[in-house]
């Protein structure tokens, strides 16, 4: 009689993990914001000018979200490169950050596709559970946004 009570209570248990394990690749799956930490530091074209950035992606899809946090140093380079030696005089205003930040997802948009290519053409396995959520859509199509959260020129 134990030994059912016991046999049991493992089963009931199990299922309890089992749909607390679906409902976090479900929330996963959805909309979320991705940070990139550390924050970007880089030093501008004047001397002892600098600009810090927080960014944050806008991403959807588990699989997209797994490609970003999988390619973040190529991603953070891209960034650093793109930010880097700008003169400070072209991040006053709020168009003008608003172009560095299109700018920004544009980099990141061109920097996912090229590392899904460069992913296909090394035989990387494809993820069946990701091609079928994603079908024609790519993770460059399930990055939307990036979003400036801390800027500074100093």
């Amino acid at each position: 009689m134990r030994l059912w009570v016991v046999v049991l209570s493992l089963l009931f248990m199990s299922v309890a993990v089992a749909n607390e394990g679906a409902k976090e690749s479900e929330a996963e799956a959805g909309v979320k914001y991705v940070e990139m930490t550390p924050k970007f530091t880089v030093n501008l074209a004047e001397p002892k000018k600098f600009l810090l950035i927080n960014v944050q992606l806008l991403v959807e899809g588990a699989g997209t979200i797994a490609a970003v946090k999988k390619h973040m140093p190529a991603l953070r380079h891209e960034l650093i490169m793109l930010y880097s030696g700008r003169p400070s005089e072209g991040l006053q205003t709020m168009e003008q950050r608003e172009a560095l930040r299109q700018e920004t997802t544009a980099v990141i948009r061109k920097t996912l596709e090229k590392m899904k290519e460069d992913d296909k053409g090394h035989g990387a396995p494809a993820d069946e559970e990701h091609s079928e959520e994603e079908g024609k859509a790519g993770h460059e199509e399930g990055f939307k946004e990036a979003y400036f959260t801390e800027f500074l020129v100093d």
